[in-house]
């Protein structure tokens, strides 16, 4: 099984993935900013991300 590395492309929609699901639980967990509705936002956010990275990681590198 040969190592292959992720596309630059699924790696920068996976950062701002995880930067979106940080900013999920900052206001999942912060009760000062009292702002419940944007949990739901940027979750949801993280996953649209997640999901737009899954073809990127998925493809095949093409043979010269």
């Amino acid at each position: 099984m040969t190592k292959r590395a992720l596309p630059v492309e699924a790696v920068l929609l996976l950062s701002i993935a995880a930067i979106w699901a940080l900013l999920a639980a900052i206001y999942q967990f912060s009760p000062s900013l009292g702002m419940p509705g944007y949990v739901r936002v940027w979750g949801g956010g993280a996953v649209v991300f997640v999901v737009l990275a899954v073809p990127f990681v998925l493809k095949r590198p093409r043979r010269c």
